[in-house]
């Protein structure tokens, strides 16, 4: 399915037909593009590039399709990274983390660090990560040969 190029969000990379590689819901997805372009917020003189994943209903695309600074979608990438990290190891803890340390990781960004912490707050912290590191097992090979895939372009980029 083609990306709209008349909307706000301006697309001048695509990856049209994505409902074909969406993991688990490859061939029931809505989500039927991804882009990078210039975000739908520039203002003038300012120009961003934005992340899209295009979202379309069966009749018009969807209000639920989300636009991410790439920045984000990289820290999103740092935070799955670190989360598969910890799960690797989480097993030697009886509720799948150490409730006296729930800080996992803490990752060093333009002067600062983003905290990755396994969410005390969630009144439903026990099953909830039970039920997330299930999800996580139950999808590791499409997560690993998605991993594999950025590994290899970033080594190929000099990363």
């Amino acid at each position: 399915m083609k990306i709209p190029t008349t909307l706000k969000h301006k697309p001048v990379i695509v990856s049209e037909n994505y409902e074909q590689v969406d993991g688990r819901y490859v061939g029931q997805s809505d989500a039927k593009g991804l882009s990078l372009g210039l975000a739908q917020w520039n203002d003038r003189g300012k120009v961003d590039i934005s992340a899209k994943v295009w979202r379309y209903t069966g009749e018009k695309w969807s209000r639920q399709s989300e636009e991410l600074p790439l920045h984000r979608v990289l820290d999103l990438s740092i935070l799955v990274c670190s989360s598969l990290a910890h799960f690797r190891e989480a097993y030697r803890h009886e509720n799948l983390y150490d409730p006296e340390q729930p800080v996992i990781d803490r990752v060093g960004l333009q002067g600062d660090a983003m905290t990755v912490a396994v969410c005390t707050d969630n009144e439903k912290i026990k099953e909830d990560i039970k039920l997330f590191n299930q999800a996580l097992s139950d999808d590791s090979e499409l997560i690993g040969e998605r991993l594999r895939t950025l590994s290899r372009i970033l080594q190929e980029m000099g990363y």
